[in-house]
């Protein structure tokens, strides 16, 4: 806390959320360049009857985010009740219709925005056009002509009570059972990871990528603590973040937030360990119709994760790891459109994307 207060003190509270931002990005972007962990890969995995490496990662980042931000609420830094997810309330219309369109669009886009972001930091130009398309259409409908749409739908069914659904509370479980699920989804994780042969560094930077959202909530919550001004309480998610960096970059007048800092974090992360590994390469579009089929993609998950309220990362991860209600039913809706994506598209198709 004393750094943090020094911190603040140094260079001021917008720059040091931001700073914080950079960190977690970062932390973000090398453990999940080096895990190659993806949300969309797991998804079609599964729907092809596979309990493969893909899953394995997504399973081991799910439970190692409940374990790292569980153990940090019982310990006191971090206080969930006061995250922004939590504080407001939620939208069980948007997580579900959101939660389909963006599952249905990280199959066509062949990447969530997270995994686009990742790869575009590796040389995929594929994935920065459709990172471009994703950012734009969330942006549009954050606060331009798609928003009266997204606020129309999400108005449909929302949360009692003025606030989001604590899942933990709700169902009477006791202060430790977030923790004591974390560590069963994590044993599960090794099993299926041991199955299929999973090296140790790739299980430790699929571990990392969970670790990053623990971070964001615990420096979110340790600022809050001491800014003058009110702090939002946040962790990784790029849904938000791709529209709002976007437009710090557009507009004279935007200032530094946590957001700012998270998104350049990640690609710079990214870069870094794509660099050191030596994958980095250029890779283009393979033909018109994958370009049609991502451009459509990105445009469905700037609007389905803007109204879901978070993406495969901040609503699958991140609003998971703190039982947020409408996050998990975002997660789940995500990997039910996913999946049913792959079966009625890739499945049928001569040549089908693999997994």
């Amino acid at each position: 806390m004393e750094f943090v207060i020094s911190l603040v003190d140094r260079i001021g509270e917008a720059p040091t959320a931001a700073l914080f931002g950079l960190i977690t990005g970062a932390i973000f972007g090398v453990a999940a360049q080096r895990s190659r962990f993806c949300l969309r890969a797991a998804t079609v995995e599964f729907a092809r009857g596979q309990m493969g490496d893909k899953v394995a990662v997504w399973l081991l980042t799910f439970s190692t985010a409940l374990v790292w931000v569980q153990a940090a609420r019982l310990g006191g830094l971090i206080d969930t009740t006061e995250a922004r997810m939590m504080a407001v309330p939620g939208s069980w219309s948007g997580a579900i219709l959101g939660g389909l369109l963006f599952g249905v669009g990280m199959v066509l886009a062949r990447g969530c925005s997270g995994r686009l972001l990742v790869l575009a930091a590796t040389g995929n130009l594929r994935s920065v056009v459709s990172g471009l398309i994703f950012a734009v259409v969330a942006q549009m409908s954050l606060q331009g002509w798609l928003a009266p749409l997204r606020d129309r739908l999400a108005a449909l069914w929302i949360t009692p009570g003025g606030r989001n659904v604590d899942l933990l509370a709700s169902a009477g479980v006791p202060q430790w059972g977030g923790l004591a699920l974390g560590i069963g989804l994590a044993g599960l994780a090794l099993i299926v990871a041991r199955r299929n042969r999973i090296g140790g560094s790739r299980l430790v930077f699929g571990a990392g990528v969970g670790f990053a959202v623990a971070v964001g909530w615990t420096l979110t919550t340790a600022l809050s603590r001491v800014a003058f001004d009110p702090v939002q309480i946040e962790s990784a998610t790029f849904t938000g973040p791709s529209a709002n960096t976007l437009m710090f970059f557009l507009s004279s007048d935007a200032v530094l937030s946590f957001d700012i800092g998270l998104v350049p974090g990640v690609v710079l992360g990214a870069f870094v360990a794509a660099i050191a590994a030596r994958e980095f390469r250029f890779q283009g579009f393979e033909n018109e119709a994958n370009m049609r089929r991502a451009f459509t993609g990105a445009a469905m998950m700037g609007f389905g994760g803007m109204l879901a309220g978070g993406c495969a990362i901040g609503a699958g991860v991140t609003g998971g790891s703190i039982f947020a209600g409408t996050a998990w039913a975002a997660l789940t809706a995500m990997w039910v459109g996913g999946m049913v994506t792959d079966l009625l598209i890739d499945q049928k198709t001569p040549g089908a994307v693999p997994a």
